[in-house]
C-alpha cells in the first residue's frame, strides 16, 4: 500500500525538499521540489516551515534525509551551513514520528538503484542497460568526490558509502608527475578529490600555468569553469582536458577494486559536463587498464540524468527501512 513520505536534501548551499510517494520499498513518485537557501532561513525546523507553507498542506510525519556530510554522531554540521542539525531531536523540531537520515552519497546509490533506465544517460562502454545483479561504481565529481558501490543480489540491493575519494592521486604521464609535484608545494598529501571534483579545476589550472610558466588569471571557481568551457583560455581549456583523464582513470580504478560490472557517473558537475564526455579523453583513460583493457571495454558506464537523485535517493533509503 501507497504512502506518503516528505524527503529533503540537505547541502552547505541549498536545503530541497519535496513529498513522495513510496511502497513496497521503492519510490513510486517524487514531488515537485522546494529549494530554499541555507543561509536565508536561521534553522532546518524554521525551512522546514517555509516548505510546508509552500506546500499548502499538512506534510507527513515521516521524512527521508540526505545529509551532505558524516550522519553517525548525533550533532550534524557542515562547512558552508550555519545549522546545527541534532538527531535526537528530529522528531519535536520537525514534528514527525519517523524518519530515516542518510549521508547524501549514500542517498545518491539509493537513486541508482531504484531509478528507471530512462534515467541515465550512456558515456562509453557497450549501449546496454546494467547487469540487475552486481556491482555499480558510482562516482560523483561535485563539491567533493563521492564514491560509492551498489550491491544488487537476487532483486534486492545494498549501498555502501566509502570515502574513496580520498585515496592518493596517481599520475599516468609526465604531465600529471609534474601536477603532483606542483600540488605537493601546497598539499602534504594529494588525494584525488584535489583534481577530480570542482575546486579540483583550479588546481589543475594552477598546475599547468606553472608548467607552461604562465600567469595565472585571478578568478573564482565559477568564472574559471566558465573560461574552460568557452575554450578562451588555453591553460583553462588544457586543465578541462586534464580533469577529464584524470576523472575516467579514477572511475576505472574504482570499478576494478570494486569488482564492479557497470560505472555511474553522477553528481550536479557531472551533468553540467554531459555533453563534453564525448569529446574528451574519459573513456580512453577508463578502459586503459593493462591487461584488463577488454574487461573495461564491456563495461557500462553511464549518466544520471535525473534531476533530483539526492531527494529521490533519500525518499528510496527511507522505503528500504
Amino acid at each position: 500500500m501507497s504512502r506518503r513520505i516528505a524527503v529533503a536534501d540537505i547541502g552547505g548551499t541549498h536545503a530541497r525538499f519535496a513529498l513522495a510517494d513510496i511502497a513496497d520499498g521503492r519510490v513510486e513518485r517524487l514531488g515537485d521540489p522546494v529549494t530554499l537557501k541555507t543561509a536565508d532561513h536561521a534553522s532546518l525546523q524554521i525551512a522546514w516551515q517555509e516548505f510546508g507553507r509552500m506546500a499548502g498542506e499538512p506534510l507527513p510525519d515521516e521524512v527521508g534525509i540526505a545529509f551532505a556530510g558524516p550522519v553517525d554522531g548525533d550533532i550534524l554540521k557542515l562547512t558552508n551551513n550555519p545549522w546545527v542539525i541534532r538527531k535526537t531531536l528530529i522528531r519535536k523540531k520537525l514534528g514527525v514520528e519517523r524518519f530515516a537520515i542518510v549521508n547524501d552519497f549514500a542517498a545518491i546509490g539509493h537513486a541508482v538503484a531504484q531509478l528507471d533506465y530512462s534515467d541515465f544517460t550512456h558515456l562509453c562502454g557497450p549501449l546496454e542497460p546494467f547487469d540487475p545483479e552486481g556491482v555499480l561504481t558510482v562516482v560523483g565529481p561535485g563539491t567533493g568526490l563521492g564514491v560509492a558501490q551498489v550491491l544488487r543480489r537476487r532483486g534486492s540491493y545494498e549501498v555502501i558509502a566509502t570515502e574513496g575519494g580520498h585515496i592518493d592521486f596517481a599520475p599516468l604521464d609526465s604531465v600529471e608527475d609534474q601536477i603532483l609535484a606542483f600540488l605537493r608545494r601546497s598539499f602534504r598529501r594529494v588525494s584525488v578529490e584535489r583534481v577530480a571534483c570542482g575546486s579540483g579545476l583550479a588546481n589543475l589550472y594552477n598546475a599547468i600555468a606553472s608548467i607552461e610558466q604562465t600567469a595565472v588569471l585571478q578568478v573564482d571557481d565559477k568564472e574559471l569553469w566558465a573560461s574552460a568551457l568557452e575554450g578562451k583560455d588555453p591553460i583553462a581549456a588544457a586543465a578541462l582536458d586534464r580533469f577529464f583523464l584524470i576523472l575516467g582513470a579514477v572511475a576505472g580504478d574504482f570499478a576494478l577494486a570494486h569488482g564492479a560490472n557497470g560505472v555511474v557517473i553522477s553528481g550536479g558537475l557531472g551533468y553540467r559536463l554531459r555533453d563534453r564526455f564525448a569529446e574528451s579523453g574519459f573513456a580512453n583513460r577508463f578502459i586503459a587498464k593493462g591487461r584488463f583493457e577488454r574487461r573495461m571495454e564491456a563495461m557500462p558506464v553511464k549518466l544520471i540524468t535525473h534531476p533530483q537523485p539526492g531527494l529521490y535517493g533519500a525518499a528510496a533509503a527511507f522505503a528500504r527501512e
